[in-house]
């Protein structure tokens, strides 16, 4: 099951399909912009803050030195429904105050494959916070009594899940994470995570496989 960008609208506003689903995708350096994303989340999910599931994933730029395996964070992406922000972190004019506040909100679960480690370097990098969190690979062994699950990937939890295979673009270097601009194909795979960790939370969550 390919990815594939249908619209672009124009100031680093995209649509995404996956699969069934279109996802409208913000792509930015920009602290103004991941305000306005965040103030808008707020205002469309106001009536179930409580219990919002928010995908989170982070891409780096690699680390060559011995012994360091992974760069900075690069790429910081959050996807919840069908939203997705696609934030050039390393690059970012100044990082908001609001960011922190929507990472720290203990109403929201962030979800993700190896969300640990993600979630350690974001605070060891950038001071950022994530208060709540679960690793998608963990939840699904007690709801889908296949403890087997436990050291799968998202590919798998999205087929177990979800009943669609995911193509992974070989192509996409992690090595151009930290390039001024993202490719198209870059900006597939980055929304696609994201969007894929935030759908498989929300139907382990619901009970939704």
């Amino acid at each position: 099951m390919a990815t594939s960008i249908t619209a672009n609208f124009g100031g680093g506003n995209y649509m995404v399909a996956f699969d069934e689903d279109d996802i409208f995708t913000t792509y930015t350096a920009s602290g103004d912009t991941v305000n306005n994303w965040l103030s808008l989340i707020y205002r469309i999910h106001r009536r179930r803050l409580d219990r919002l599931i928010v995908g989170l994933d982070v891409e780096w730029r690699p680390s060559f030195t011995r012994g360091v395996p992974r760069g900075p964070v690069a790429l910081l992406q959050i996807c919840v429904g069908r939203r997705c922000l696609v934030f050039q972190i390393l690059r970012a004019d100044y990082i908001p105050d609001a960011l922190h506040d929507f990472l720290e909100d203990d109403r929201f679960t962030f979800v993700g494959v190896g969300i640990h480690g993600d979630v350690g370097k974001l605070r060891h990098e950038y001071g950022l916070e994530v208060r709540s969190w679960q690793d998608l690979r963990l939840f699904p062994t007690e709801k889908l009594e296949k403890p087997a699950l436990e050291s799968a990937g998202l590919q798998t939890l999205v087929w177990e899940v979800m009943e669609v295979w995911p193509e992974k673009p070989h192509h996409v270097r992690v090595s151009d994470w930290d390039a001024p601009r993202l490719t198209g194909e870059q900006l597939k795979y980055a929304c696609a995570d994201a969007f894929m960790s935030f759908e498989v939370g929300r139907r382990l969550y619901d009970d939704d496989y």
